[in-house]
């Protein structure tokens, strides 16, 4: 079966974008690791489905994989490249476009090449948890912005031993069974350096959306950052993230942020145990 696809990135979190409108696309788990994979295949964080809308109120649905196969429920960085995907396919209205993911109903605004995304409430945020590591104890934070994220705050994110620190945090038993993305993040000249770990992935991404949501509203309640608050990702760019805290409550989630078309492409998809998955790329667009 061949399928047509669009290679997107928003902020250097890299996905491989497919219109399923139709509901013909049925991949499993190694087939989305095999086109995940960087050298066998196209090579991505994570792939994005666009779907009927569940409700006559939604325009669309995104559906995410993870780069192993596994299905995630949000993806912040993931939605901006969805919504301005699903506005290329006509979908949405006067710049905004409504659909759900696994993590909830969301919004996203176009404006001048930014996407706003309307994230979910941040839930069961947790402050100054005590955690048994290796190398001691360390003091992390805790919320659920549509996907769990601890935060860890460091006095430089470049000394980070990302991997072994990370996977070490994701898999402690304090987190499961969900387990857990995990940031890195210093303030620095009024910006929020951020590194993540992403499960999943199980590796350093260059930007995570929900990840530098949940870090700036941490950033908020442990430091006092002014919100907006400004984060800066291991891609370059810099993230925008809004809130609102009435009480525990936090609600008005909004990320900010670019949205770029690397390419597009088809591929041949083949049945597991037959050859792999052949592709072809066409009308490479230069950043």
């Amino acid at each position: 079966m061949r399928i047509e696809f669009t290679k997107m990135h928003g902020a250097g979190n890299d996905f491989v974008v497919i219109n399923n409108l139709d509901g013909s696309l049925n991949l499993t788990t190694d087939q989305i690791a095999h086109i995940c994979d960087r050298r066998f295949g196209i090579g991505a964080d994570g792939i994005l489905l666009l779907e009927p809308g569940p409700t006559n109120d939604l325009d669309a649905q995104m559906v995410y994989y993870n780069a192993d196969g596994s299905r995630a429920e949000m993806c912040g960085n993931g939605a901006r490249c969805f919504i301005s995907f699903a506005m290329a396919h006509q979908l949405g209205l006067n710049g905004r476009l409504k659909f759900r993911t696994d993590a909830g109903d969301i919004e996203g605004i176009t404006d001048n090449g930014s996407i706003t995304v309307q994230m979910t409430p941040a839930l069961d945020t947790q402050l100054n948890i005590p955690i048994d590591l290796k190398a001691g104890t360390s003091i992390v934070h805790y919320t659920d912005t549509g996907v769990p994220h601890v935060v860890k705050f460091v006095d430089d994110t470049q000394t980070v031993n990302i991997v072994p620190e990370g996977s070490e945090l994701r898999f402690h038993d304090a987190f499961q069974p969900r387990g857990a993305n995990v940031n890195f993040a210093n303030f620095n000249n009024e910006v929020v350096n951020v590194r993540t770990y992403e499960r999943g992935v199980e590796g350093e991404t260059l930007a995570c959306g929900t990840g530098v949501t949940a870090v700036a509203i941490l950033s908020h309640l442990v430091y006092g950052v002014a919100k907006p608050v400004s984060l800066k990702v291991a891609g370059g760019d810099t993230l925008k993230v809004d809130f609102e805290i009435d009480g525990d409550s936090i609600d008005k989630v909004t990320l900010t942020g670019p949205a770029k078309v690397v390419y597009s492409g088809s591929m041949e998809i083949c049945e597991i145990g037959s050859s792999s998955p052949s592709f072809s790329h066409r009308d490479r667009k230069d950043e």
